[in-house]
């Protein structure tokens, strides 16, 4: 594959709709909606926009506003995931920036914070098996077959169980609910949610309409501008009760507290379907996941090896502040789209948007190859410089490509030997 021209950048007059073409052109074919229908999500990428984000941040009151839903103006969330998970705001530059605030809203927020830094850890320790149920398994896992493919929005479960629970007869999130609509309707066309309607979309799906989990979770991060297997994966896991000791249970009184306008215009609102608690049924996972005191993967603690002639950056780390970019100003870099895991995952365009605006204005400020194909291949033979990344399949590229020079991964909190069953647990054991 031909190395592609490089992003139009929105920091030197392009506009969106010239990164939305970019994106079609080079990289329509791999996206969920195929290069037609590849639009911009409701954040810009780049670092300018990060440092802006960071710098107009303002958490007072964050502890009280956090759960609002609606009205959107009150909303709490600081809006800072996207930026978070791609590496353009390290946890531990967040974490400075709310040194001033409030004492209870900097400790709620903080906590998010490291929530996001036990996510990393865990993903860390267990990789690919944070895919499968990590203590418990719902009801419908292991007895049922899996549900027919047919467009992953239409998926339920209409037949009896032997338990005579009571089934989901509708589409797993059923749109005809002004809540669902509405929520479903942010993540497709925003590429985002707030924390609390990630929650009422992973119960509803998985605990109430009884649809596999795991799909569920691919349906959402495959929209999420800020979709990463380790916070995406924990927070299903630890919602629907598969990594957790309970269910969390998603219901009409959720969203009467949070966004009642929505049971008001909802054209079920006499009839509604989640009137009442879901019912739950978990049962112990027979081989559970070793998540008791053990190693967590970490990386160097400084610069192992020297001499890369170009920084290989990631999807995990395309900040300035990333170390191995950092270390040298006059180094070029290089970033390849990864077709083989684009064509499996299909992400929304808007994903890829993200990331060429980001990459195109990195470009404005020191040589940039972008390239698209399978990574070894298309690396091979070069002196790589590259920053440590808490993710198997980095560390699987690593381990071919031998880069010459690796920096430590920029931790908010570095891991040491440590539980990873709960966040409390994991929390003690490092005494933060």
């Amino acid at each position: 594959m031909p190395v592609l021209p490089v992003p139009p950048s929105t920091a030197d007059g392009a506009s969106v709709a010239d990164v939305e073409a970019w994106v079609a052109r080079h990289l329509g074919d791999l996206t969920l909606e195929g290069p037609d229908g590849v639009r911009a999500g409701g954040f810009e990428g780049g670092q300018d926009a990060a440092d802006t984000a960071l710098a107009t941040l303002d958490i007072d009151g964050y502890a009280r506003t956090r759960s609002t839903v609606l009205p959107a103006e009150r909303r709490g969330s600081s809006r800072l995931s996207p930026y978070i998970r791609y590496g353009l705001l390290p946890l531990p530059r967040v974490w400075a920036a709310v040194q001033d605030a409030p004492s209870f809203d900097r400790k709620r927020f903080r906590d998010e914070l490291l929530w996001q830094e036990y996510a990393r850890h865990l993903y860390a320790r267990l990789g690919p098996r944070l895919r499968r149920s990590l203590r418990n398994e719902l009801s419908h896992e292991g007895g049922r077959p899996p549900t027919p493919p047919a467009g992953i929005h239409s998926l339920a479960l209409a037949e009896a169980e032997p338990s005579g629970r009571q089934t989901w007869d509708r589409p797993a999130w059923d749109r005809s609910m002004a809540c669902m609509d509405f929520v479903v309707g942010e993540l497709h066309d925003e590429g985002w949610v707030v924390n609390q309607t990630r929650m009422w979309l992973a119960s509803q799906w998985a605990v109430r309409a009884g649809v596999d989990w795991r799909e569920g979770e691919q349906e959402m991060f495959a929209h999420l501008l800020d979709g990463s297997r380790a916070a995406n994966g924990l927070g299903w896991q630890w919602t629907t009760g598969t990594g957790s000791s309970k269910a969390y249970g998603f219901s009409r009184w959720q969203v009467q507290k949070r966004a009642p306008q929505l049971c008001r215009r909802c054209p079920l609102r006499d009839a509604c379907p989640i009137e009442d608690w879901p019912e739950v049924e978990l049962s112990r996972v027979p081989d559970r996941a070793d998540l008791t005191r053990g190693p967590i993967p970490s990386g160097p603690t400084e610069v192992e090896g020297d001499g890369g002639e170009v920084v290989w950056l990631t999807a995990e780390s395309l900040g300035d502040a990333d170390p191995a970019l950092a270390h040298d100003d006059a180094r070029p870099a290089v970033f390849v789209f990864d077709e083989p895991l684009l064509a499996r995952l299909r992400l929304s365009g808007k994903r890829l948007v993200f990331l060429a605006q980001t990459l195109g204005e990195l470009a404005g400020r020191r040589r940039l190859e972008v390239r698209r194909g399978d990574v070894v291949p298309e690396l091979a033979g070069r002196r790589l410089a590259a920053t440590w990344t808490p993710v198997p399949g980095w560390q699987r590229r690593a381990a071919e490509l031998r880069p010459v020079e690796v920096h430590p991964w920029l931790w908010l909190v570095r891991p040491a030997p440590a539980s990873v069953g709960s966040y409390t647990a994991w929390r003690r054991d490092l005494k933060v």
